[in-house]
Order: structure tokens, then sequence, then C-alpha cells
């Protein structure tokens, strides 16, 4: 057919095959204009409502964050953790880390189980000090001058004004001042001054305190916590370490009420129980600080110590502990940095602010320290200023041991807040060998659980007398 012709052809399309034909087309565009017009709608109402309700919206987020710290600072109430916290706490063992350029790192390097088992303890210490030597005043050696009936009315306004007494003996302000003289012999206080002073401990109890070399120990006085078996030793340091708990008779009924009760040999687990009679300090406190700070005077054979507050499990093997804080660090004394503040003054605030002292008290101890001329620092001689003395590592040096009886004649002297007087203390002795290790390597030594019940208060008729004496 000639192409003019095709050309010419015309075709007729009905009505009906035009719809048909065009219906598979138009539906779907129908429908994407329905989907794009109601989401118009939705954005629209949503802008509306935050328009509307935007106040809420911002409301809701600090809301929640106050409900969390408000149920966070409950956990860590004084009157005692909550079961979440004890539960999820109590027996773990894995290394606690921190993040150190951008890589996780543990806390604490420590040896491995055999590494710790094939551990030689050196034969003395590596550290020279000025100190070779202490002589703890008592009342036999000072009976002349305390006894005289010149000093007696003197001693009892002294007495009534501290909470000196015939356990700590009666440190002057003269006598305070020549204890921190740094010399190759020092005469101090240190407690357990006079026979008569308190803080009894049975005969069978003192001589198997005499065998310990290396003692792990914790105190609770008035009730106050549970007893927390340790974890994470190895074999070979089980026969090595003494574990002591210090509990006065309160803590004793408490604890057997509920069913842990001291065996015939003296333990609870892993636990050697010393019951403490006559305490001499109403303050249960200050009763505290006495196995705390004074280990050296508990245990006169020991060569190391490891302080750990009741409120925590200690979760590391003792002799690994040495290791790494001490042995290796060429140092004698270990303590932990404190978390929150590096200034003694800025303590000082905290501790009224939580109600831990009066303001009163704590305005007499600052007002000494600045009248002294303690200084407004975060950083004495290198170090931190500020600790957090929940756990303590030393060796049982003669170092040591006049550093921790000038410190206790401190907390005596002024408020229980051994925070606030260890600053001063470093200050005034610059004692070498002091290793003072992160918060983060506290966390990995023990487990954290909280204070379990209020402490009662010592208020017997006998200890009541003697604290005014």
């Amino acid at each position: 057919m000639p192409s003019s012709t095709i050309r010419s052809i015309s075709i007729t399309v009905s009505d009906d095959d035009a719809a048909a034909a065009g219906a598979p087309s138009a539906a779907p565009r129908r429908a994407r204009a329905a989907r794009r017009k109601a989401a118009r709608g939705l954005g629209q109402r949503a802008v509306r409502l935050v328009a509307r309700w935007w106040p809420v919206l911002l409301l809701l987020p600090a809301v929640a964050l106050l409900l969390f710290e408000a149920s966070r600072l409950r956990g860590a109430s004084p009157d005692g953790p909550s079961p979440h916290v004890s539960s999820s706490s109590l027996g773990r063992l894995d290394p606690t880390t921190r993040l150190v350029h951008g890589v996780r790192e543990p806390c604490l390097n420590f040896l491995s189980p055999r590494s710790i088992e094939d551990l030689v303890f050196p034969g003395g210490t590596k550290l020279d000090s000025v100190v070779k030597r202490i002589i703890y005043k008592s009342d036999d050696n000072d009976y002349d001058t305390y006894h005289s009936e010149a000093n007696s009315t003197y001693l009892l306004q002294h007495a009534e004004a501290t909470r000196f007494n015939l356990f700590t003996g009666f440190q002057t302000l003269p006598e305070r001042e020549e204890s921190f003289k740094v010399n190759e012999t020092v005469n101090v206080h240190c407690g357990f001054y006079s026979d008569n002073g308190g803080f009894k401990i049975s005969y069978i109890d003192m001589r198997y305190m005499r065998s310990c070399k290396v003692v792990v120990s914790t105190c609770a006085f008035g009730g106050g916590d549970d007893l927390y078996q340790p974890i994470g030793m190895v074999n070979s340091s089980i026969g090595k370490v003494c574990y002591v708990a210090f509990w006065d008779e309160v803590t004793l009924s408490t604890q057997e009420s509920e069913g842990k009760v001291v065996d015939g040999n003296g333990m609870i687990g892993r636990w050697r129980i010393i019951v403490v009679r006559s305490l001499p300090f109403v303050d249960q406190r200050l009763n505290g600080k006495i196995p705390k700070m004074l280990t050296h005077r508990l245990f006169p054979e020991a060569r190391y110590s490891i302080w750990v507050d009741s409120k925590y499990q200690f979760r590391r093997d003792p002799i690994g502990v040495l290791e790494a804080l001490l042995w290796r660090t060429n140092s004698t004394f270990a303590i932990s940095e404190h978390g929150a503040r590096s200034n003694i003054y800025d303590e000082g605030k905290a501790i009224v602010q939580k109600h831990k002292a009066t303001p009163e008290e704590v305005e007499v101890q600052l007002t000494q320290y600045r009248k002294d001329g303690m200084p407004d620092e975060k950083r004495l001689h290198g170090l931190k200023a500020l600790s957090e003395a929940s756990v303590i590592v030393r060796e049982l040096a003669p170092v040591t041991n006049h550093f921790m009886c000038a410190w206790f004649n401190e907390v005596v002297r002024f408020t229980s807040r051994d925070q606030l007087s260890f600053p001063y203390v470093l200050w005034r002795l610059n004692m070498p060998g002091i290793n003072m290790f992160t918060v983060c390597t506290r966390r990995d030594l023990v487990n954290s659980l909280g204070h379990t019940r209020k402490v009662k208060p010592l208020l017997t008729q006998t200890n009541s007398e003697s604290s005014a004496m």
C-alpha cells in the first residue's frame, strides 16, 4: 500500500474505550494525592500539638531525671541500701574498667593468680624514712605530769572541751605541736593510754591478733552493718592473711538474731570476730576510728594491713593488692583520692550541708588549721589534698604509724570526719611513700553495698562517765 494512503487512515476510538484505557494510571495518581493530603494534615496537626504542649514536653524529661536522681540518692542513704543495689553488687568479681583515649582499660592492673602465688614478701621496707622509732605515751610514763594536783583541774576542763579520755590520753596543744615534728624517735599519744581506758579485748583474741603478719580488718559498732565475706583470694593467700572484724556486743546480738552465729573458733566464714567491750567513746563513729587508724597497736607483730569499711565487700586477693599498690609503686601507704572534692575548706562546707557535723564543730577545726597556716590548695606535696578513707593499705612501719597516730589525735580533738583532718596531717608531716590511687581503682577493690541499718548510739552510764573524765 502506498505510503500516502497509510498516512491518510484515521482510527476512531469510542469514549468507553478511552475510559477503559485510562483507568489503570489514574487510580494510583488519586491514591498518591490522597496520601499526600493526609500526610500534610497529620503534619499540620502535629505542629499545632507541639506549639500547644511544648512546655509539657520539656518538663517531662526533667521530671524523669529528678525521679531517677531521687531513687539513686535513696539507694545511697546512710540508713541502708536498696535491695537492688545489694543483690546486684554482692559477689561481683568482674574487673572495673575505664575509658582511656577511646580504649577501655582495667582500673587496676592486677597480677594473675599464678603470679600472686609466686610472690615473695620484701625483706624490709624499701623506703628510707627519718622516723625509726615511736614511743607511745601512756599513763605510766606520764603519771607525774598528768596526775599532779596542779594539773587535775586543767585536765578535767580540757577533756570536757574535747573528747580526750583515759583511752586517748590528754594531749595538750603544745604536745600536739610537738607530735608533728619528724625526728628519728617520736613520742606521741596513740590510744591505749591507760588500762582503765576501755576497748577491752579478750586474752584469746589478743593472742590470735599477735599471730597475724598480714591483716584485712573491718568493724561494725552499734549493729549498723552486716558482714560480707571476702572473695577473690588465691589459695596460697588464705593461710597468710588474717581477716578480722571488730564488733561490739550490740552488733553481735544483732547478727546472731539474723542467723550469723560465731562458731567455736570465733569465726564466721573467713572472718575472725573480735568482740570489743567497754568502748571508750559515746560517738560510735569515733569508736570505729580505733581499729581503722590504730591497726599497728592492735596487731603489733603484723607487717601489712588493709582496712575496709563495713559497707564494702572486699573482692581482691590481699597479697595481690599489696603488690599492686605498695610494692610495685615503692610505697608504704595507699589511700583513695576523694571523688567529689579536692579542697579541705570545700569539704568543710559539704560536711555541714550534709549534716555530718555541726557548723560550730567544723568552724573550730578549720579556724585552728587556718591559724596553723594550712594552705587553701587542691594539691599538697604533689598529691591530691583530699582522700576518701574507706580503703587504706599500708605497711606497718614507724613512718606510717606516726602518721596514723597524728591523724587519730586530730579526729579525737575535732570532728570524727577523717577526710577533714587527713589533708592537715598530710601537709604537716609530708610523709614519703604515699600512693593516692584513683576512685576507679578503689571501686575495683570492693563491692559497695551501703550501710544496712542505723547505728545504735552508745549510751551506757559507764562509758558516758569515762568520756567526760
